[in-house]
């Protein structure tokens, strides 16, 4: 968890339009769409989120993803760990064995136990994870859902069935056009 990217960002946020989507998939193109991002990058997201499963895809012309599991069950540090993997938060260098006193050679005191600045680190880390581990997709949603007036969530219902009928009207056509 060494330095949050983000792609953390956008995918929690996509997992949050899925959860208002409920038993509706949507595609990686559309939540890029819907929200402004690269479809590109959205799509290298998805994968470590399905791998992870916290997301499942189904195929066909409204095809996409859904979350694998209910949203109360899916905490923000599961989805660090999938897109960012488990990285140490600290990296210690140890540095505290490196001092020129020691020519190279440092006593056994100098490096007994864990190294205090990584200790703190180690503390700091626990906690950030805790709290990450204490908050669920469900938990955000509806914090958003009391913030977003309730047309809102209508306007983007509406733009998902949109695309969709496009998708489908799209895919229509060109299943009945004659081979040149």
């Amino acid at each position: 968890m060494a330095h949050l990217t983000t792609s953390v960002e956008y995918g929690i946020h996509c997992l949050l339009w899925l959860v208002s989507a409920g038993d509706t998939p949507l595609s990686s193109r559309d939540l890029a769409e819907l929200q402004g991002v690269s479809p590109t990058f959205l799509a290298k997201i998805f994968p470590k989120l399905e791998k992870a499963g916290i997301v499942v895809a189904s195929e066909g012309v409204r095809g996409g993803y859904q979350l694998a599991k209910a949203p109360e069950d899916i905490s923000f540090l599961e989805v660090i760990d999938a897109l960012e993997g488990d990285k140490p938060l600290f990296d210690c260098q140890q540095i505290r064995g490196r001092c020129a006193v020691f020519e190279g050679n440092p006593p056994s005191w100098a490096m007994a136990g864990v190294c205090a600045v990584h200790a703190v680190m180690l503390r700091a880390e626990k906690a950030m994870r805790d709290t990450l581990a204490k908050e669920s997709l469900a938990d955000v949603a509806k914090t958003f859902g009391r913030k977003a007036p309730p047309e809102f969530s209508n306007d983007v219902q509406k733009w998902i069935e949109d695309r969709l009928k496009t998708r489908a009207s799209t895919r229509k056509s060109r299943t009945h056009e004659e081979p040149p």
